[in-house]
């Protein structure tokens, strides 16, 4: 009869960060499989999917960098009914943002053009990486959010229990305070 009812669908997202949120969420170890009881995890950076299907929940780690992080956020948000910005780099930019120093160009010739060799060297204008934004910006400037997951990154405590408060129809206890 359990099998009948149907789960919520949770996705996890990884867009500018270190993917340190996603090694957290993976020490929940045995507690994974409590998370499944209560969900179905149908998309993540661990689990290769070609598509965003619509889901319930989407954990969204790291800040949005660049064009193809702001046109996969916005197709995320629109197939989400809960979006939680994951980790400090989500919440508020964190060290992913330190880009904002500088100019584009300037990040580009001194990560890209000044260290590679003549032969896989980037002429201006013709970006081997994506397109980088002006400005680096937490999910929240981008799209709507809906919680905000704090820690850089979060401990698997926090997140396994945000998750089970959320998937149990609780409130989910989360800090007050947010910068960003």
């Amino acid at each position: 009869m359990d099998s009948l009812i149907k789960k919520p669908r949770l996705a996890t997202v990884w867009l500018g960060g270190c993917s340190g949120c996603h090694m957290s969420f993976l020490d929940l170890d045995e507690r994974l499989i409590d998370l499944h009881q209560m969900a179905e995890l149908c998309a993540s950076p661990l689990t290769d999917y070609k598509d965003f299907p619509e889901v319930d929940v989407t954990l969204v780690e790291g800040a949005v960098a660049n064009e193809e992080h702001l046109e996969h956020i916005r197709h995320i948000r629109k197939h989400t009914k809960l979006l939680i910005s994951f980790g400090d780099c989500a919440v508020t930019g964190n060290v992913t943002a330190l880009r904002n120093m500088f100019g584009v160009e300037e990040v580009l010739d001194r990560a890209y053009r000044e260290t590679s060799t003549q032969v896989i060297g980037i002429p201006r204008g013709n970006h081997a990486v994506p397109k980088l934004l002006d400005r680096v910006r937490p999910v929240h400037e981008v799209v709507k959010v809906d919680y905000f997951l704090q820690g850089c990154p979060p401990s698997a405590d926090k997140i396994y229990s945000f998750l089970m408060d959320l998937l149990a129809g609780r409130q989910p206890k989360v800090e007050e305070r947010r910068f960003g």
